[in-house]
C-alpha cells in the first residue's frame, strides 16, 4: 500500500507510468523517479516495486519528531538456479545536487532508514542521476515503444529460428538471415525490438543500440 498519496507540483514533474511488474500504473514526482521506474520495469532481476511504500518516524538534527517517506521499496526474484533472491531494497531517489545542498537535513532521515531496511533483513540505497541517466537508460526509452504492440506471431518465429541457429548476431545480420528481401526486413525490425523489449533477445544494454549491436536469444 502506498504511504501517502504524490500531490500535483509546480516544482517537479508528477505523473503516474504503467507498469507490466505491478500490473498497476506507479506514480513519481520527479522526471528522475520516472527514469529509475523504467530501469526497474526492464530490469529482469526485478520481480516487484512500490513507490512510496512507508512511512518512519526520526529525529531531526534539531531533535525534533519527523516523519519521512523513502521513494520505493523493490523486491526481487529468485535465482533461477534454486538460490535466494537478492534482500529487498528500499530506495531512495535524488539528484546530487540535492544531496550536496541539504546533506544536512537529509543524513537523520537516511539513518532511520538504514536502521529500518537493516531490521527487517532489507537494504537501504541511494540513487542518483550517475546511476539512472545511463546509456541503458536511453535504450529502453527507444524500446519501450514497441513493447506492447502487436506482432504477427509467423514473424516472431522467423526472426527466433534465424537466431537460434546462429546463437549469436547482430540485427543487421539476423534480418539478412531469415532470406527475405530488403522491403520485409524493414517491416521485421518492428518484430526485432519487440522481442527485445520483451526479453525474448538479449542485448548488451551498457552499449548503444545499434543495427551492429550483440544479439543472442534468452532461453
Amino acid at each position: 500500500m502506498v504511504a501517502r498519496l504524490i500531490p500535483k507540483s509546480y516544482r517537479s514533474v508528477t505523473g503516474r507510468l504503467a507498469s507490466t511488474k505491478n500490473q498497476a500504473p506507479v506514480s513519481f514526482e520527479s522526471t528522475l523517479e520516472k527514469d529509475f521506474y523504467l530501469l526497474l520495469e526492464f530490469d529482469g532481476q526485478v520481480e516487484s516495486f512500490e513507490e512510496q511504500p512507508l512511512t518512519l518516524n526520526y529525529l531531526s538534527a534539531e531533535g525534533q519528531t519527523r516523519r519521512y517517506t523513502p521513494d520505493v521499496l523493490i523486491r526481487y526474484c529468485s535465482d533461477q538456479r534454486g538460490q535466494q533472491p537478492l534482500p529487498p531494497t528500499l530506495c531512495e531517489v535524488k539528484y546530487r545536487s540535492d544531496l550536496r545542498n541539504h546533506w544536512t537535513e537529509y543524513k537523520p532521515k537516511f539513518r532511520a532508514a538504514k536502521r529500518y531496511a537493516k531490521q527487517q533483513g532489507w537494504r537501504f540505497r541511494l540513487v542518483t542521476e550517475r546511476e539512472i541517466r545511463t546509456p541503458r537508460l536511453k535504450t529502453i526509452r527507444f524500446l519501450r515503444r514497441y513493447r506492447h504492440i502487436r506482432v504477427e506471431e509467423g514473424d516472431v518465429c522467423q526472426l527466433l529460428t534465424a537466431l537460434h541457429s546462429q546463437r549469436e548476431t547482430t540485427p543487421e545480420a539476423l534480418l539478412a538471415a531469415t532470406g527475405v528481401d530488403r522491403r520485409h526486413q524493414a517491416y521485421l525490425i518492428t518484430t526485432l525490438w519487440h522481442l527485445v523489449a520483451t526479453e525474448q533477445i538479449g542485448i548488451d544494454f551498457t552499449q548503444p543500440l545499434t543495427m551492429q549491436s550483440r544479439l543472442w536469444l534468452i532461453v
